[in-house]
């Protein structure tokens, strides 16, 4: 039985693998993605981490998980289906983690840091065109639609930002918002009204992605007249949130009205030998450099804990 299993290598997963693993606990780390840095690896530009100034997302989440290399960490590339309680050989609480390919590990306590997933919009189309088309990071996707007209749909900062960097590629951008204010930062929103080549359309909202294997189209309607138009787009990179990915924890831990996951800064949840570390977890703010803080923070907790069983 495993002293502790992480569940996700974003920031705060990778930070939980480097703090358990110098703190000699026999830890593995479990990942869906096939990939470690969670979503900071799709970021053009990381710079307000403290000591790299200018870097990218796929570079300091590359570092990440080389520290954690460098120490032997153990990956587990699998999709966490179920978490069962169940009782160590001392008849102490411990979890049976089962895996998407019907093999589970047995563990004493379990670091929740499976992070936030893109909200989709629900329109018709969104999810057949997803790939050919629909995007939910322009910085990845961008580069395929050079020259071409895109949307970006949101109201927030990684929206506008968004349509700021499509529009140096971009022969047009549409900037659609179901309001007419904006909760982007406001240099961030003068940015986007000085940038010729974007378009702001408010009190919109996508009623239909169109296209035949590839999106051709986007049919909009007004949501204050009902009015309908239809503009034709290559591109439509989807900005419109995040939200936290707690469904195989929900059973176990106690959520907010957000479905977050309710854990102070311990890390400690509603559920004892289960600790939550990153955005997934109830807090002010979500950053990198407080995902990173939290993983420590979280091993620190499951080693008092686990001292204490």
């Amino acid at each position: 039985m495993r002293d502790l299993v992480i569940i996700g290598s974003g920031p705060a997963g990778l930070s939980a693998a480097v703090y358990a693993k110098r703190a000699k606990l026999d830890v593995v780390v479990i990942e869906k993605a096939g990939y470690s840095g969670g979503q900071i690896v799709s970021t053009e530009q990381v710079d307000n981490y403290l000591g790299l100034p200018e870097t990218d997302g796929f570079t300091l989440g590359s570092k990440f998980r080389e520290h954690a290399d460098m120490l032997e960490t153990e990956f587990i590339d699998a999709e966490v289906t179920k978490i069962e309680e169940i009782n160590d050989t001392e008849g102490k609480k411990a979890y049976r983690i089962i895996l998407n390919a019907g093999e589970s590990v047995e563990t004493k306590t379990i670091i929740a840091a499976t992070g936030a997933s893109h909200r989709k919009l629900g329109a018709a189309g969104e999810e057949e065109l997803t790939g050919t088309g629909v995007s939910y990071c322009a910085t990845c996707d961008g580069a395929f639609f050079k020259k071409k007209v895109t949307a970006v749909v949101g109201g927030g900062d990684v929206a506008l930002e968004d349509a700021i960097y499509l529009s140096a590629l971009c022969e047009k951008v549409y900037l659609i918002h179901r309001r007419d204010e904006f909760r982007a930062a406001v240099n961030i929103q003068q940015k986007v009204k000085e940038t010729p080549n974007i378009e702001i359309l408010p009190f919109y909202e996508i009623k239909e992605i169109k296209g035949d294997n590839k999106v051709s189209s986007i049919k909009l309607v007004q949501n204050k007249t009902g009015e309908e138009k239809e503009l034709e787009v290559s591109g439509v990179f989807v900005a419109v949130g995040m939200k936290p990915v707690t469904d195989i924890f929900k059973d176990y831990v106690e959520l907010d009205k957000t479905g977050y996951i309710k854990a102070g800064e311990d890390c400690k949840t509603s559920s004892e030998g289960i600790f939550a570390a990153g955005d997934i977890r109830t807090k002010p703010l979500r950053q990198v450099v407080t995902a990173v803080a939290d993983g420590a923070t979280a091993v620190q907790s499951v080693e008092r804990y686990l001292n204490g069983r």
